[in-house]
This record gives C-alpha cells, structure tokens and sequence, in this order.
C-alpha cells in the first residue's frame, strides 16, 4: 500500500477502535459500514495479525490492537500537529472555516451574526456543526469552538465574550392550569443523564423531586420548545426564554449555573487568517448580545 493507503487504513482502524462499531465509525467518518470493515480487513491483512474480536458487545481491540493503536494515535497526532502549523501559517482572508458550537446558540445566536461576518467576507465560508460534546481541535475536527463552559481545555486558546444565565420559566397558559405557586410541585421538562456532569444537571437533580419530572430531553432547543408547549417548567437560557413572549420568568438568574462563552481555536491556527478575522467578529458580535444573554432585564 501507499502512504496514503496506509492512513486510509488506520484512520478507519482508530474510528472502529474509538466507537467500538463499524457502524458509529462509519458515521463518524461519514462513509459506508462496508468501507470500514474492507480498510480495517486491508490493515490486518498487511499486518499479519487480528486487530478487533467481535464480542455481542461491539469490536474489542486484541493485545495486537492495542499496539497498534498507540502507533496509529502518535500518527495521527503528528499529522494534525504538521497539518495545524502548515495551516496557522495561511493568512489569507478566505476558504472554509470550521465551527462547532451548542444547539442554542447554533439556532437562536449565530444566525444573523454568521449573515453579518459573510457580508464582510463572503470569500469565507462557515461551515457549522451542532455538537454538545466538544470536537476536537486539535484534530481539526473543527477550527473554531464556540463553547459554554466556566473551564475551556488547556490546549485551546481564546477569550470569553459573554455569560449564559439561566433561570426558571413556564409556559403562561401552563401556569394558569397549574394554579401552583410551590416550584418543587409543578411538573418540570428535565434533561437526560448527557447532562449529570453539568451544573444545570446537578441543580436539577438537587432542587427538582425526580417524581415531579414529566419529560425528559437531551437538548436544551428541545427544552424551551418543551416549556413553551406547556408541558411543564424548565431551567432555561435567559437569552432565549426572554424572547418568548408566552413564558414568564420564574426566579432570578440560577447563579450556580450560569457559564461563559468561549471563543476557543489552538494555538497553532490562531495566525490563520480566517479564524483569525471569524474570532474577532464572533467577539464583537457577541459584545452586543451579553446583557441579554446574561439574563439582565433591561436588554
């Protein structure tokens, strides 16, 4: 095989090995199951040994696997390392830049300041993809995340342009039903366990009898759309349930779980021109929405 085949092949490998299915891999790398299975056949063949046993439970790396796994992640940490320097040094003003950021600012925030940043430079193109877990920068899985959280990684470098407050609502046709002023009492829209890491999950779990959960979700887009239809209260962003006219807030900001957000690339791209031109819009652009976002009344 060729140099080229031969990444081909272990950048499959690695999928199967981080998702333990050809067809997560497969969606991941955005190819067909079947392709994943030939270029994983092609590298154990070339190899010689049985890379994956397949257990009911899903591929299990073999001891030869594993190996082979420390060989295949130091490549692809020295292809993206070579990849992010070559590309921090593009100054141009132009081409594809990749973003990732979470479902409500991705509906509700970065619309018309994505219209706003291609109407200045629209030899840029964003693209954009919704994802709570965070991409991975580092393997350039995106140039440039767009996070909500009060502890960014160590290897990211940026800046945070604005707070997210949250705060309790319901729905005001819900509220006349409920004729109920006790907040434990109602009935509330939760979040799944994706989020019990997370400061809302643990306030919910704390504050909120579990009895008293009548739908769970695992977005928070999906959440305010879910208050708003009545069906119970929620912990949502002042950002967005302050422009809805049929909630009505609740409680005071939730202090505990209020979160920054960060505007966050790698070291490496931070010279690069279009990340460079994207961060310093998304930062004034942010600037304008921060009272509301932060969930200050007089926005």
């Amino acid at each position: 095989m060729d140099a080229q085949g031969n990444w081909d092949d272990l950048r499959h490998f690695l999928a199967v090995a981080r998702h333990g299915s050809l067809s997560a891999a497969a969606r991941a790398l955005a190819v067909n199951h079947t392709t994943v299975l030939r270029r994983v056949a092609a590298l154990e063949a070339a190899l010689g040994v049985r890379l994956f046993d397949k257990q009911p439970g899903g591929y299990v790396l073999t001891t030869a696997g594993e190996e082979m796994q420390r060989v295949a992640l130091r490549v692809e940490e020295d292809l993206a390392a070579a990849n992010r320097r070559l590309s921090g040094r593009d100054a141009r003003i132009g081409g594809t830049l990749r973003a990732t950021t979470i479902d409500i600012l991705a509906l509700h925030v970065l619309p018309r300041h994505v219209a706003a940043f291609r109407a200045v430079h629209p030899e840029i193109r964003v693209d954009l993809t919704i994802a709570e877990a965070s991409l991975s920068l580092t393997r350039r899985e995106a140039d440039v995340a767009i996070r909500s959280t009060n502890k960014p990684p160590e290897n990211l470098v940026g800046r945070a342009v604005a707070g997210l407050a949250f705060a309790v609502y319901g729905a005001e046709a819900y509220l006349d039903r409920a004729g109920q002023r006790d907040l434990a009492r109602h009935t509330w829209v939760g979040l799944d366990e994706g989020f019990d890491h997370t400061s809302i999950g643990r306030w919910l779990k704390r504050t909120v009898p579990a009895d008293r959960i009548g739908h769970r979700v695992n977005s928070v887009a999906v959440e305010v759309e879910a208050v708003c239809a009545g069906v119970g209260l929620g912990l949502l962003p002042c950002g967005l349930a302050d422009r809805r006219p049929e909630l009505r807030r609740m409680s005071e900001p939730v202090e505990e779980v209020m979160t920054k957000i960060w505007l966050l690339t790698h070291e490496d791209l931070r010279q690069m021109g279009r990340v460079r031109a994207f961060m310093d819009f998304m930062a004034d652009a942010f600037a304008t929405e921060r009272d509301l976002l932060e969930g200050r009344r007089g926005a």
